[in-house]
């Protein structure tokens, strides 16, 4: 049962600026995920970022001001930012006590999750961006990522890792590069949500690749 029902479907779905706080609010109130807002993007062209580098390749889905280490759980300072940012894209500092994230490009993912289904591997949230999709897991260390990695013969170099220190954009945000949604929305409940460890998804995820044959790019 994917569906979201009554309030949590509209701040999970996302309508317009008034759902980023909304769902800013949960993710940070109920979820205890902590958040801030992206850099949002240049009001004169949408694909560039409001931050000073011309090159950005993550317009509005990265931190800018205030930095990373800014990101909370507390109600005010969540309130307070999206009062005065409504369009500010809602960005999760990972690690901690909050989700990780493994990410890969959009049509590889697309692939390895129906491999990862028919698999019968359970997965939590998924969110999608246009360009690349991010699975959320619990929380991982440099040390556990380190050895998984080492274990493997092969880990395609388009796998991405958002651990301590890292971050991604949530839904419902507007990136310059466009929306990020739920692939898989989180199972209605006031509790944050179910996520698998970060193990079984590297394993999961790469064994799919390989075996249906799908070309990860390095993007």
């Amino acid at each position: 049962m994917r569906e979201i029902l009554g309030r949590r479907r509209r701040l999970l779905r996302g309508d317009g600026k008034s759902e980023l706080i909304s769902a800013a609010l949960t993710f940070a109130t109920e979820w205890r995920w902590p958040v801030l807002p992206g850099a949002t993007t240049n009001p004169q062209g949408r694909s560039r970022c409001g931050c000073p580098d011309p090159d950005c390749t993550v317009p509005g889905a990265h931190p800018f001001d205030p930095g990373l280490l800014a990101a909370t759980t507390d109600e005010r300072m969540v309130r307070w930012w999206w009062a005065n940012r409504p369009a500010a894209p809602i960005i999760l500092a990972t690690g901690g006590t909050a989700p990780c994230a493994v990410s890969l490009p959009a049509l590889p993912a697309a692939h390895a999750l129906s491999a990862l289904d028919r698999m019968g591997m359970r997965l939590g949230p998924v969110v999608a961006s246009p360009a690349r999709w991010a699975i959320l897991v619990k929380p991982y260390s440099m040390e556990q990522l380190g050895e998984l990695l080492y274990a493997k013969d092969f880990v395609p170099g388009s796998l991405r890792f958002h651990g301590e220190g890292g971050y991604i954009a949530l839904p419902p945000s507007e990136t310059g590069q466009g929306p990020i949604t739920w692939h898989r929305a989180p199972l209605p409940g006031s509790a944050s949500p179910w996520v698998p460890d970060v193990e079984a998804v590297v394993d999961a995820v790469v064994e799919a690749l390989t075996r249906t044959g799908v070309s990860a790019p390095e993007l």
